[in-house]
């Protein structure tokens, strides 16, 4: 139970024979049926297939229930996590190409995760393998490192340009499974236009934020207050902002890093290397209820994202606290920071441009005042709670259950 709403979790393990099992695992759909059939949902609201199954909109349909998708990225149609990028070779993947996919997903931690899948439900069963392995992340995580590269080279998984373009296939089929796909951001509806979704199926919705608390902003001082929020990896451009302030006089501003330091810590090793001589802080995570004092130290957030972002998070953060944004002209970040308005855009993968913008703003510091008069309102929770209310009562007008109230299934 979460506050008195009943919850189904099931674990996925990656016990995975073929390619097609991390998209469309048979002993998933099963436990998928048993729910279907257990809760008779009213409606089945999907917000990501990643360690569900392609069959699950199929499923649903097959009972006569209506599917809404929320689009929150591109898992349906990327295999290796849904930026659709390339990190081995930096590559953006703007068109999608299978065979870079086949390389792409041999190189990522979903193939070690199918690799080691068979072991996983071992450990699973075995309270002695289960301890052991905890005692090795906790002593020796390189061991661990190092076993998951054996089980790697030593697995049977087999995959192929061809396995992409089945997946590819199967994707599309789930484009005609839903009936209504949600979309946060006009960039992230446009793609999956192009990517082959129905116009007819598909309309914009941004997300809903409660409102921060009030908090008084700090008294800017002499050097510029940037900030970064945001999981410290490689796809979301904390490098690239370095390389633009190493660029910068170190007496015109300061440079705060929000994000935990742990989640991918060779990153982060990189990153404080870089930072080295600069002044940059390693803030750590903050708590959702810290967020208005965490942005109340800023005069400015930069979103230095490398993937085709959706709608993102700390943009509508910053907005509600009244901090611009410099972002990169990647998918949704454009539709929200308008150029030369309420912040400004350059070239993603430019930390010299970057710099220059940066610069700009280190020598007006005026402009800041300028674009926070001009930051756009943003959607409440309450409102987006009446919104989704809406689009349920519009796919399926009558309940399906006798008693007469609504049953809502949410897939993540």
């Amino acid at each position: 139970m979460h506050d008195e709403i009943p919850v189904v979790e099931i674990v996925n393990n990656w016990v995975c024979d073929t390619f097609a099992d991390t998209y469309r695992s048979p002993v998933i759909a099963a436990r998928i049926e048993q729910v279907l059939n257990a809760l008779q949902p009213d409606v089945v609201h999907v917000h990501n297939l990643l360690n569900l199954s392609f069959d699950l909109p199929a499923m649903a349909r097959s009972r006569g229930i209506p599917v809404v998708a929320t689009l929150h990225d591109y898992t349906l149609v990327c295999p290796s996590g849904g930026q659709r990028l390339h990190r081995a070779e930096g590559y953006v993947c703007h068109e999608i190409d299978t065979a870079r996919c086949a390389r792409c997903f041999r190189e990522s931690p979903f193939y070690t995760q199918a690799a080691l899948g068979p072991a996983a439900g071992a450990v699973a069963r075995s309270g002695v393998l289960r301890r052991a392995v905890g005692g090795v992340r906790r002593w020796s995580p390189g061991l661990l490192q190092a076993a998951a590269g054996v089980a790697r080279r030593a697995s049977r998984f087999s995959l192929t340009e061809h396995d992409v373009a089945e997946r590819q296939a199967s994707a599309r089929r789930v484009f005609e499974q839903v009936n209504l796909f949600v979309a946060p951001s006009p960039s992230i509806a446009a793609e999956f236009i192009r990517l082959g979704v129905d116009t007819s199926r598909i309309r914009v919705s941004d997300y809903g934020f409660r409102r921060l608390s009030t908090v008084a902003r700090d008294t800017p001082g002499p050097r510029l207050r940037i900030g970064f929020v945001g999981t410290l990896v490689w796809h979301k451009g904390a490098h690239v902002l370095l390389d633009a302030v190493r660029r910068l006089p170190a007496e015109a501003y300061e440079l705060s890093l929000y994000g935990d330091v742990n989640v991918f810590p060779d990153y982060v090793a990189d990153l404080r290397r870089q930072a080295e001589g600069l002044p940059v802080r390693f803030m750590g995570g903050f708590a959702a209820d810290d967020a208005a004092r965490v942005y109340a130290q800023m005069d400015v957030l930069v979103v230095p994202s490398l993937w085709l972002e959706n709608s993102p998070l700390v943009i509508h953060e910053a907005f509600m606290a009244g901090v611009p944004v410099v972002g990169a002209r990647m998918g949704g970040i454009a539709d929200l920071v308008s150029d030369g308005r309420n912040g400004r855009l350059y070239e993603a993968t430019s930390a010299g441009e970057l710099a220059a913008v940066l610069q700009a703003v280190v020598d007006t510091r005026s402009v800041l005042s300028d674009w926070a008069r001009a930051l756009p309102p943003v959607k409440s929770i309450e409102d987006d709670a009446d919104a989704w209310e809406a689009i349920y009562r519009e796919l399926c007008p009558i309940p399906r259950q006798s008693h007469g109230r609504r049953s809502y299934s949410s897939a993540r």
